[in-house]
C-alpha cells in the first residue's frame, strides 16, 4: 500500500480555509485521480496546518492516477483555499 501525503506547513501570517479544502478541493483531486481513500487532518499543534493522505494500492497505481488528474487545475485550485505552499511525502504502508 502506498500513501501519498499533502503537508501543509505551519506559517506565521499564513491563512488555510480547511471548509473549502474538505469540501471542493480534495473531492475534486479525488475525481480526477479516482481515489477513494482519503484522510484529512486539521493540525491542532506540531508543524502542519493540515495534511491530506491518500491511499493506492501501488506506485504504479499512484503514478496512474496523477497522470489522469490536471495538474495545473489543482495546483491552480490551491490559492483558493491557502496561502501555504504544500510539501508531498510518498511513504509505504507498513503496518
Amino acid at each position: 500500500m502506498i500513501r501519498l501525503s499533502v503537508l501543509y506547513p505551519r506559517t506565521e501570517g499564513a491563512t488555510f480555509d480547511h471548509d473549502y479544502y474538505r469540501d471542493s478541493h480534495i473531492p475534486m483531486v479525488s475525481g480526477m485521480w479516482g481515489v477513494s481513500e482519503v484522510e484529512i487532518d486539521r493540525g491542532l499543534d506540531g508543524p502542519y496546518v493540515a495534511v491530506a493522505h491518500f491511499r493506492f494500492a501501488s506506485i504504479e497505481a499512484m503514478k496512474a492516477a496523477m497522470s489522469r488528474g490536471d495538474g495545473r487545475a489543482i495546483g491552480a485550485d490551491v490559492a483558493n483555499y491557502t496561502t501555504i505552499t504544500p510539501v508531498m511525502q510518498t511513504s509505504e504502508v507498513t503496518g
